[in-house]
């Protein structure tokens, strides 16, 4: 399930959410950014945060290569947040060198998803 929070009311779109987490991830398009640090995550980036939520802007990892990164003994939901730009995607994988990718955000977007099965996290390019 994909929702643009720019074309949904700020109600229906955290119950959209909250429905979508429920039976699978949900990504949400979170707000135009202007080179800039949004929730703690660098501009440019792709950053995991602690739970289903923004952890007062202190994410858990923040990547910025392209390519595969390995995460490690992060279980549960967890928000994952593609502050890339120029169409990079960001992937949750379940094999820690960045294979069987079962996930992706695209850009300025942000997944609450159960990371129990994912190893690594890959940064692709647009």
């Amino acid at each position: 399930m994909r929702f643009n929070l720019r074309k949904l009311s700020k109600p229906l779109a955290a119950t959209a959410l909250a429905a979508g987490t429920i039976a699978a991830a949900a990504t949400v398009a979170a707000p135009a950014q202007a080179a800039g640090t949004y929730e703690g995550c660098p501009y440019g980036a792709v950053c995991v945060y602690p739970g289903a939520g923004w952890n007062g802007g202190h994410p858990t990892y923040v990547f910025y290569s392209y390519g595969p990164h390995k995460i490690y003994n992060q279980y549960g939901l967890h928000r994952v947040f593609n502050n890339q730009y120029g169409g990079a995607t960001s992937w949750l994988c379940k094999g820690s060198d960045g294979t069987n990718c079962v996930w992706h955000n695209n850009q300025y977007s942000y997944t609450d998803y159960n990371l129990t099965p994912i190893n690594s996290v890959k940064l692709v390019q647009g």
